[in-house]
């Protein structure tokens, strides 16, 4: 900003934002009247839960890693009981639970209060992620943000778990990079990866990028604080509850094939190799493929690729090669989704197919033991439509973002005038190294 230029007043700035943020509130109340029927007593039920589709992880792990009693990590239960989350969600999970013990003395009244607590501060994270979301968009797309806020997808599965807190934190390291503070987007990507651990896909984005543009110190200072915040916040744990600590690293090397993954459908079919293989060797192996060709396609495209870009593609290879895509998933890739290819048609297809995975899994489940209501659920060829139509409709996503990537005159961002909105230190930078200036 130069001498002559005068910044418009916080007010004038703030104004722009406020409909999203009204927006994204009751975003957050539709979420929370979708659970109505469980909040209300039917979460004791596994056939009401289900046919009501309103299914939470917080209200019956409450019980079920004794937060009613004892500190995540340092509880004394046995080791498949210690909260299988990374430690920022698991004290997050603490302070709520030392206030609901403190308003409340009967435990299940408790469990209530913890869910209630739990979905104010899920609602607020979204707010947050979707106000964050606008201001990586830029005011040429700033009503993108309105499919994080309000999207059918985003209201069903906002509550079922703590991720709200991951993208809250993930929108606002992007942001962060975009304005060049690159200390702070280390931080909130050290906590985010210390939430939920698929943000360290980013890592490979910012890798990528950094690479075709020899913008080093900017990176390896963001990478530093980010292990800076990691180490910070986990090495308490790491020292004194060290059995605690390690059980969502272990939880998640051990972890079966689970509801969602393709492989599920793999194995129910009896493919040869893709069902019968050890699926963690075998999931490996396609996402390091995929990561493989993103990189072939960041050093080979003839223009710089958005960050948001590199990073919606990363997120949907783990997404699509992980052992278990639980329905609450889509709320990690709504908004780089958006960011990437902010185009209705391909994002409706996608949500139409989330919806119909969000339903089909509680009919599914219906269906399965101990519950075996066939008159109510249904079978595994219908339960797999769902599951291949997010495969589908997310692989159709990857491939127009592709095709932006390799002709950037359809990319619908660019054609705004903006290089990259969100790249920092990437935007507008040259190319230093491609693929081309090898082979020459």
């Amino acid at each position: 900003m130069t001498a002559t230029e005068v910044r418009a007043p916080l007010v004038a700035r703030t104004v722009p934002y406020l409909p999203l943020g009204l927006i994204a509130a009751l975003g957050a109340t539709l979420a929370y009247v979708v659970r109505l029927p469980c909040r209300t007593g039917g979460w004791n039920d596994q056939v009401t839960t289900y046919t009501n589709f309103c299914y939470t992880d917080i209200y019956p792990l409450y019980f079920d890693r004794e937060l009613a009693t004892q500190n995540p990590y340092f509880a004394d239960v046995p080791f498949d009981k210690q909260v299988e989350y990374p430690v920022v969600l698991g004290e997050v999970m603490q302070v709520i639970s030392w206030i609901s013990r403190w308003l409340e003395l009967d435990k299940v009244a408790q469990a209530v209060r913890f869910y209630d607590l739990t979905v104010i501060l899920l609602g607020i994270s979204l707010v947050i992620g979707v106000l964050l979301m606008a201001a990586v968009a830029g005011p040429t797309r700033r009503w993108d943000a309105l499919w994080y806020a309000i999207s059918p997808a985003v209201v069903l599965a906002a509550y079922i778990n703590w991720d709200l807190v991951a993208g809250a934190l993930s929108m606002g390291m992007l942001l962060a990079w975009g304005r060049r503070r690159q200390v702070l987007a280390g931080v909130l990507l050290g906590l985010a990866i210390a939430t939920k651990f698929y943000p360290l896909m980013f890592v490979g984005a910012l890798f990528l990028l950094t690479l075709r543009t020899a913008r080093w110190r900017p990176f390896l200072v963001t990478m530093g604080s980010a292990a800076g915040a990691w180490v910070l916040v986990n090495a308490p744990f790491m020292i004194f509850a060290w059995d605690g600590w390690r059980r969502f690293y272990v939880f998640s090397e051990e972890r079966g094939v689970d509801w969602g993954s393709p492989w599920l459908f793999f194995q129910n079919k009896g493919w040869p190799v893709l069902g019968d293989g050890d699926v963690s060797t075998l999931g490996m192996a396609a996402l390091a493929l995929l990561c493989l060709g993103i990189a072939v396609l960041t050093l080979a495209a003839p223009r710089r690729p958005r960050l948001a870009q590199i990073c919606f593609l990363a997120l949907a290879a783990f997404m699509m090669t992980n052992k278990v895509w639980s329905p609450q998933f889509v709320l990690w890739l709504v908004p780089f989704a958006v960011l990437a290819r902010p185009n209705w048609k391909p994002l409706a297809l996608w949500q139409l197919a989330e919806m119909w995975y969000f339903a089909a899994i509680w009919l599914y489940l219906l269906n399965q033991p101990p519950l075996s209501r066939n008159d109510l659920g249904i079978g595994d060829d219908t339960y797999f439509t769902a599951v291949w139509g997010r495969v589908i409709t997310i692989g159709i996503m990857m491939a127009f973002v592709v095709r932006d990537i390799l002709r950037p005159g359809k990319d619908l961002v660019r054609q705004g005038g903006v290089d990259d909105q969100a790249g920092g230190v990437f935007d507008d930078a040259r190319d230093r190294f491609t693929l081309a200036s090898v082979l020459r």
